[in-house]
């Protein structure tokens, strides 16, 4: 049994409104939101997400050493249990001070952060 489906991939970036008008003419879709998170809503019904990073660093790639600064949504049913499978599994925490929230932010086991967030 999976423990949670895929919510949307978000890219950071340092205008998360032009990012996206750029993959909504390379993917189609219909840009939403303005601000530090902005979201395109491709055809097919998925989705990318925009977050603004302020004092962005473009990844190199191939660069085995720096980030592709990109994170994983996770939408659950359950914070708490989707929390437990996940650390058994050898994900970290990386953001543990507010539980109150309706996401929790981790680092699966190679590093690449990755967010359980509420269904």
């Amino acid at each position: 049994m999976a423990l949670a489906k895929l919510g949307v991939v978000v890219l950071d970036c340092p205008d998360p409104r032009s990012l996206a008008g750029f993959y909504a003419e390379v993917l189609g879709g219909t840009v939403e939101g303005d601000g530090d998170w902005v979201d395109l809503k491709v055809p097919e019904g998925s989705s990318l997400a925009f977050q603004a990073a302020p004092g962005h660093v473009p990844p190199k790639w191939p660069a085995p050493d720096d980030s592709q600064q990109f994170h994983l949504d996770l939408v659950v049913d359950d914070l708490d249990a989707a929390e437990k499978g996940v650390l058994a599994l050898g994900a970290r925490p990386l953001d543990a001070e507010d539980r109150s929230r309706t996401w929790r932010v981790y680092a699966d086991p190679a590093g690449h952060p990755f967010c359980l967030c509420a269904g």
